[in-house]
């Protein structure tokens, strides 16, 4: 098993940026039978903005740690068909992109887009939906993620249109293409917290990381015995996490990053043969409030965690030679410290 990588945040900010369907690629599947579309769309007499509406529009990433607290779901208007009475004239797309922070690091935004030209959307989304497959049809099992789309009329009233599907239950050609041809402005951006931090980045080190230690003691699944050797490595890198107190103790609880660094050769040395040289890891059941990560600074190789407080076990996990628990103590502690 192995911590929260580095990349997890990064294939978000990728997802965000593949058009207004993202793409999530799952592997091959047949097509087949699903309920017809919807009837016609709830109308809503004012629309109002998506931070009030669809405030969780575009979710993929939680609002970070220490963030300010989520807002409500919103009451979003039922999706269905345009309603011949309903004129659409501009089109709205609420959502969440990943984006550069002013001082570094990455900052998680919600965003309110509008686009006025919106004759070929409106076309696309009149369209049927295509038969589906009844095990003929060959579909691939990606997972295309529309965006949260509402057109508004001259009235200033708001519905959310279905989006005709293909034959594998997908949005169909037409209506992707209308969608990315979208000239769009955008008319409202609020930062909703920190993804990556500056001090994080700077360090090479995630924003957010498992204590492993817990999660297979807790399982136990490696063998309790000191490694008695280091594996070798190249130059490591230093991330220590504080793992929040609602996440201690459970399943796998995740850390927020509080400092890192590469190890210098001397401090890594030592460090090397502390975690050689120590005992077998005793029974002990109090989660660590904090604990350090040691990588390759290549990302290959073995990787550490231990618990700077508590119980002070270190975990080793050297593919492939599995994972192994060990019992630090305090020295072993201070030479991860800050300084």
């Amino acid at each position: 098993m192995s911590g929260m990588r580095p990349g997890g945040t990064k294939l978000v900010g990728t997802l965000l940026g593949l058009g207004l369907c993202g793409l999530v690629l799952t592997g091959c599947a047949r097509g087949v039978d699903t309920p017809k579309g919807p009837g016609p769309a709830e109308i809503a007499e004012k629309w109002t903005s998506c931070a009030e509406i669809a405030p969780q529009a575009g979710v993929m990433l939680p609002v970070p740690p220490g963030s300010a607290t989520s807002p409500p779901a919103g009451v979003e208007p039922r999706v269905g068909r345009i309603d011949p009475a309903f004129t659409p004239v501009a089109a709205v797309l609420c959502g969440r992109d990943i984006v550069r922070g002013a001082a570094g690091g990455r900052e998680q935004v919600a965003t309110e887009r509008r686009a006025d030209d919106i004759g070929e959307v409106v076309a696309a989304l009149g369209l049927a939906d295509e038969a589906r497959g009844r095990g003929e049809v060959a579909c691939t099992a990606d997972m295309l993620v529309p965006p949260w789309l509402a057109l508004l009329d001259d009235r200033g009233r708001g519905l959310r249109p279905y989006l005709p599907m293909d034959v594998c239950g997908k949005p169909r050609p037409e209506v992707r293409a209308a969608l990315d041809g979208l000239r769009l402005t955008t008319v409202d951006s609020r930062t909703l917290g920190v993804v990556e931090s500056a001090a994080a980045e700077a360090a090479g080190c995630a924003q957010r990381w498992a204590d492993m230690v817990w999660v297979e003691a807790t399982i136990g699944g490696p063998a309790r015995v000191a490694p008695g050797t280091a594996p070798k490595t190249g130059p490591l890198r230093l991330c220590v996490y504080q793992v929040p107190p609602s996440e201690r103790g459970g399943g796998k609880p995740a850390g927020d990053f509080v400092y890192g660094r590469p190890l210098p050769p001397e401090r890594q040395a030592a460090v090397l043969r502390a975690l050689a040289g120590t005992r077998p890891a005793a029974d002990c059941a109090t989660p660590a409030s904090r604990f350090a990560v040691l990588r390759a600074v290549d990302d290959n190789g073995p990787e550490w965690y231990v618990e700077l407080d508590a119980c002070r076990r270190f975990l080793v996990v050297a593919p492939p030679g599995g994972s192994q628990l060990g019992q630090g103590d305090a020295a072993l502690a201070a030479l991860l410290g800050p300084s």
